[in-house]
């Protein structure tokens, strides 16, 4: 505020008595008072034609009025449940696990000594995706229907797209304009469907007139088969190439999964104090799935120094030694249609 009123009070011919006590210098000092507040709102005001510091609603808006992306919503989990007894189960129907993860029936339908349902999660997100025979409670009795459990993991709960992420979509449509078609105008086609963490396209890989879109889901994992047929579908149904999705007339489009990459390590690490094997180990493991979570699609190899460092960064450790990934000490090759997954973790 200082500089702003010196710079009014020089804007005033020394004629006048400019001094503290006068009708200039306090009229003069309440408007650098207004100024000020005002050049702050402005600060802000600024900062916000920016995208990078635009975060939420504020960020949705702006990419949305510029260029017409909207966020990917969250999803919910879904699976099958194994219900045993002589009942009925109707569409509303709630199931839950130990955790109290809840999951509903989508479907209504007489169950004669066992059948089987279709479920989804209540809450989307990924905590609705649980393993395999975890599905075991019913918060209310359903008459006749003496238990349930789920045969198989409940999938595909993803959360809402993060704000780094629709920011990189925006970039993607400014930097490399998607048009007639164009790789950009795949990539933008799979990364609108919720789940999917990167993309890849390799035009022509299965001849003419063919595109081949390799994906990986949020959790930069390779991505389950009911994901790669919602981007097939979304893209070219059947790769059929009849313009029934996103991709031209002509143009065939096949979706597939990136193949996973074990990465398995061992090493041998000193402890600190008041930590156990199994506590390193967890956040060992955390640390380099973190690691190869910021490689994916990005690099072509699994850097062995970056390994170390994500151990020796990880709480509870002091120091390592003997670290081996798949067995050897050096930079495992990342081929283009893999993702790199943490494999066995041996930790001494």
């Amino acid at each position: 505020m200082d500089e702003i009123f010196k710079r009014l009070l020089d804007g005033i011919s020394d004629q006048y008595d400019k001094t503290e006590g006068y009708l200039i210098y306090d009229m003069l000092k309440s408007v650098a008072i207004i100024m000020f507040g005002q050049a702050g709102r402005l600060d802000e005001i600024e900062a916000l034609l920016d995208v990078d510091n635009l975060k939420g609603p504020l960020l949705e808006m702006f990419v949305k009025q510029r260029k017409g992306i909207i966020r990917n919503p969250a999803t919910f989990a879904k699976g099958v449940l194994q219900v045993t007894g002589n009942g009925v189960v109707n569409a509303g129907d709630l199931f839950e696990t130990d955790a109290g993860i809840q999951f509903e029936a989508v479907e209504s339908k007489s169950i004669t000594d066992v059948g089987m349902i279709s479920i989804r999660a209540v809450k989307a997100g990924t905590t609705g995706n649980v393993p395999a025979q975890m599905i075991k409670q019913m918060p209310v009795t359903l008459p006749g229907i003496t238990a349930v459990t789920n045969p198989e993991p409940t999938t595909d709960g993803y959360e809402a797209e993060t704000d780094d992420s629709l920011r990189e979509r925006y970039y993607i449509a400014v930097r490399t304009p998607p048009t007639s078609g164009n790789i950009y105008h795949y990539l933008q086609w799979a990364k609108e469907v919720t789940g999917v963490g990167a993309a890849k396209i390799f035009p022509l890989e299965r001849g003419e007139n063919t595109v081949e879109v390799v994906i990986i889901d949020q959790e930069k994992q390779p991505a389950s088969e009911s994901l790669v047929k919602k981007v097939q579908d979304h893209i070219d149904p059947g790769s059929e190439g009849l313009g029934n999705g996103e991709a031209p007339i002509g143009a065939k489009c096949y979706v597939i999964s990136a193949t996973g990459l074990p990465i398995n390590v061992k090493a041998s690490v000193s402890r600190s104090t008041g930590y156990t094997v199994e506590q390193v180990k967890a956040n060992i493991e955390q640390s380099i799935l973190n690691y190869l979570k910021s490689i994916a699609f990005m690099q072509n190899y699994v850097s062995y120094a970056r390994v170390g460092e994500a151990i020796l960064n990880s709480e509870g450790v002091e120091d390592y030694s003997d670290l081996l990934i798949n067995d050897k000490a050096e930079n495992p090759q990342i081929g283009t249609k893999e993702v790199a997954i943490l494999g066995e973790m041996t930790i001494v």
